[in-house]
């Protein structure tokens, strides 16, 4: 049921991005869309047809979203994300265990001391 509906939705959205975009400008918000209206039928006729084909594919837009929010929140019955994240099993890997004392684990990471690196020669050429 959720995957007709999501269909549905999606080919009502489709529709009425295309209805939108047919309709004139009446603000002319962008300069554009006027223009002579010598077609099958006269303005008004053409903007009353439109207008009224896109109420029923909002109205339609409207009850479908509001459909896919019902079936959505009776899907996730009370559960919150942090209760899926419980439910989760631990991971299988087993913790890192080593011998060395705490005191030298970053005895690595600390740059080499003088008795370590030798004596500091300047060299030339820099």
């Amino acid at each position: 049921m959720e995957n007709v509906l999501t269909v549905i939705h999606l080919l009502l959205t489709l529709s009425l991005i295309a209805i939108v975009l047919l309709q004139r400008s009446e603000g002319g918000g962008l300069g554009i869309g006027g223009g002579s209206g010598g077609g099958m039928m006269s303005a008004r006729g053409a903007a009353t047809a439109l207008g009224r084909v896109t109420w029923f594919l909002a109205a339609g837009f409207i009850a479908t979203s509001i459909a896919l929010t019902i079936i959505a929140v009776e899907k996730s019955a009370g559960s919150s994300v942090l209760d899926r994240l419980g439910d989760q099993p631990a991971a299988t890997e087993a913790p890192i265990v080593s011998d060395t004392p705490a005191a030298d684990l970053g005895a690595d990471l600390l740059p080499p001391t003088a008795e370590e690196s030798g004596p500091i020669v300047p060299s030339a050429g820099n």
